[in-house]
């Protein structure tokens, strides 16, 4: 019988501008595998972890996926966090028919219609519309109902993608687009920006970043003094427990995307256990002390590869591949279900408002009712707070 380490071989932005979800998803992953040792190996095999650094930069991702199969002999390939590390490895990934679990990236297997893809963003087989639904949805619910919205997006792939799916979306509500514009990721002066805006005055700003320039964005908005009805909707950053003491009070009113927070339907013993253990180390591992956003999708994704391999009973690339397409897993996330292009089979996004917030202490952040679910009802923990210049404002005792 093989005893040697069963080495999973995949790499993360552990530097740069992603580096702080990398080191998230890397420690959640870290105590997988300490759980998975300790609760009697893999195949009967030890795990190891393999990860490698791609600097947030993809042009070195597919030179870092060849050296873990070819030179590294690693027995099991995941993607990391992001289109950046996950697309550039896809034409290698598929030359050698390797079965591919990635952790997100949104819609990467619309251009590569690969069969043995597939990846733990919760948005379903419509990503780019998934991700925005919420949004415009209870914009929709408000009355009077906003009509007007502009757009503003980073300059890069996802963010267009994205910005496409919030014209369809705001269009089945009824609202319609009086300003659409994009900035280049160079941007740190967004104060020019929110001075357009503000004079363009629209009901609706919809904001599409990444994590420096959400904080960027936040900030001008505040400063120029700009107050739509209704602000976020698919931001990188917010998710983040740095950018959150970072700005504090100044994230009230924001609506935003998440994937899991701790309300109540959504909790579990088992991910009351990771979170616990992820926070105790977090800090020392230079990771979001939170963890919310990064670390349950990272845990989950490595579980579903352990149930995949024990089901199998073997490494094959193929066999995993159709025991994935058609099993429903057991995650700290929740039943787990793929369906087309290798996406879950249902969307399961949040849609989030922060509200009530006192300062930029990091403990605000761990008070369940400063990051409030609004969307979908089921998951509901509050309702929204509207406009966004009353929720702004208001602050409970």
């Amino acid at each position: 019988m093989d005893t040697s380490p069963l080495r999973i071989g995949y790499c993360l932005s552990l530097s740069g501008v992603l580096a702080s979800n990398g080191k998230t998803a890397r420690l959640a992953h870290q105590i997988w595998q300490e759980n998975a040792n300790k609760n009697g190996k893999l195949l009967g095999r030890p795990v190891e972890l393999v990860c490698l650094d791609d600097q947030t930069n993809p042009n070195l991702v597919g030179d870092l996926y060849r050296r873990l199969l070819d030179v590294e002999k690693v027995d099991v390939v995941v993607g990391g966090y992001g289109d950046n590390s996950v697309a550039p490895a896809m034409p290698l990934i598929m030359e050698r028919k390797r079965f591919f679990l990635g952790l997100m990236a949104l819609a990467v297997n619309a251009k590569f219609h690969y069969p043995q893809y597939f990846v733990m963003i919760p948005t379903g087989p419509h990503p780019n519309l998934a991700l925005t639904e919420g949004f415009f949805q209870i914009a929709g619910q408000q009355n009077p109902k906003p009509e007007t919205v502009a757009i503003l997006v980073a300059d890069a792939p996802f963010s267009q993608s994205l910005a496409q799916g919030a014209r369809e979306n705001l269009a089945r509500q009824g609202m319609r687009v009086i300003s659409e514009g994009k900035y280049s990721l160079s941007t740190t002066d967004f104060r020019p920006y929110m001075e357009n805006l503000k004079r363009i005055n629209p009901d609706v700003l919809f904001l599409c970043s990444y994590i420096n320039d959400s904080i960027g964005l936040i900030k001008a908005m505040n400063a120029v003094g700009f107050s739509p009805k209704l602000v976020g909707g698919a931001m990188i950053g917010p998710q983040n427990g740095v950018v959150k003491a970072e700005l504090g009070a100044l994230l009230n009113g924001l609506v935003n995307y998440e994937y899991w927070l701790p309300v109540p339907s959504l909790i579990i013993p088992q991910i009351q256990s990771l979170i616990a253990a992820y926070q105790s180390r977090a800090e020392k591992a230079g990771a979001d002390p939170l963890g919310y956003y990064v670390a349950p999708l990272a845990y989950a994704q490595m579980q579903v590869l352990e149930q995949a391999v024990r089901a199998v009973g073997s490494l094959d690339d193929e066999a995993l591949s159709d025991y994935t397409r058609k099993a429903t897993f057991e995650t700290v996330v929740g039943k787990v279900t793929f369906g087309e292009g290798g996406g879950w089979a249902q969307p399961r996004v949040l849609t989030v408002q922060f509200q009530n917030i006192e300062s930029d202490n990091i403990s605000e952040f761990r008070k369940p009712n400063t990051q409030a679910v609004v969307y979908p009802s089921e998951i509901a923990s509050a309702r929204l707070i509207y406009p966004y210049l009353r929720a702004k404002r208001q602050i409970s005792s």
